[in-house]
């Protein structure tokens, strides 16, 4: 695997939140949100991170950031600008990065986040909330901020002649574009899309979509989308990880995945996808009983209890995060051998 190109590099990142219990409030389990992931993000591609409510997919948004602190693990981040002015292309540990240098960071690495109407600031104007990060960062001077506020928002499609309106005067959809050219006021090179149109109509699920892929061409932007919908990661993604019980079960490039799946939690949720043929009849395949608690997983395979192809190995040893070639990692014992039922409906946008 090339290094060259890879912007961020994550290796064994967990996140544990500790269970307290008693008077003296003891520590007596760990939430393992985030257990043990691995993945890459090169340069200007965009990588979904696809799994059911509750899998630990914001977590691991959120803790590549450092909004939340990890348990552990490494966050390699290739900073070009802010931090190391004399040395570009410097490789950082956001994970052990000190406050200052985490400060500067953010500059390059930003986030969308899920509800548009409660991450943005009731009591602030448009303007206000677009150019608070460069007034924070002390980027420009207020013209300057006012004439970019200006330009992102004829980027996003909201009319310049609006931003002296509050959050409440505009519809969920025009929400979330503020909020994304919020999240593009200071030139970021990292972007984490935390299900930006999960809360959106299937309409304008679509316009706010294609809006960040014309984005991401014009400012040269690489994101990591996360989503629990297949169907609007197989439009937008390059590549995609499928998580399960804060693990990773399977990454590889889009067309790969749908194609030819390797882990059966794959193969289950593309069963799932409708099909827009409605001669076809698809057959769904139903998980076994209720998705674990991650205070206290399985042993072994995590997934061993819903699996349909689980055997004594699966129940005891726990399956190698491994490279099936072509850069297709699985975490499987039997992923070389099962055949699993790739998506009927082989129709993709976006080349690998």
């Amino acid at each position: 695997m090339s290094t060259n190109n890879i912007l961020l590099d994550v290796k064994s990142l967990k996140k544990y939140f500790p269970v307290f219990k008693g008077v003296f409030q003891r520590v007596v389990a760990q939430v393992k949100a985030v257990d043990d992931i691995d993945l890459f993000i090169r340069e200007g591609e965009t990588l979904g991170l696809v799994g059911e409510s509750g899998c630990g997919k914001t977590t691991a948004g959120r803790a590549i950031l450092s909004l939340i602190k990890p348990t552990s693990g490494k966050i390699l981040f290739r900073s070009k600008k802010p931090a190391y002015p004399n040395e570009p292309g410097k490789v950082v540990d956001i994970a052990t990065a000190s406050p200052k240098l985490l400060k500067t960071l953010r500059r390059e690495m930003q986030i969308i986040f899920q509800d548009p109407y409660s991450s943005l600031n009731p009591r602030m104007t448009v303007v206000k909330l677009v150019s608070e990060g460069m007034r924070i960062h002390h980027t420009s001077g207020s013209s300057e901020r006012e004439d970019r506020v200006r330009e992102l928002l004829a980027a996003v499609g909201i009319k310049p002649d609006q931003m002296q309106r509050y959050p409440h005067e505009f519809s969920g959809g025009q929400r979330q574009r503020i909020a994304i050219a919020r999240a593009l006021a200071l030139n970021p090179q990292l972007v984490v899309a935390d299900e930006p149109v999960s809360a959106l109509d299937v309409s304008i699920q679509a316009q706010v979509i294609n809006l960040l892929e014309d984005l991401q061409e014009k400012y040269h932007l690489t994101y990591l989308f996360i989503a629990h919908d297949l169907s609007v990661v197989k439009h937008i993604s390059n590549r995609v990880a499928v998580m399960y019980l804060g693990k990773i079960a399977e990454l590889t490039r889009t067309e790969e995945l749908f194609l030819n799946p390797k882990h059966p939690y794959t193969e289950a949720l593309m069963s799932a996808l409708p099909v827009p043929d409605p001669a076809f009849k698809a057959k769904r395949i139903i998980l076994k009983g209720d998705v674990p608690s991650p205070v206290n997983p399985p042993s072994g395979c995590t997934f061993h209890p819903r699996c349909n192809y689980a055997k004594d190995i699966c129940r005891t040893n726990i399956p190698e995060y491994r490279d099936m070639g072509k850069e297709h990692f699985v975490t499987c014992h039997f992923a070389d051998t099962l055949n699993l039922r790739a998506l009927e409906f082989k129709e993709f946008k976006r080349e690998a």
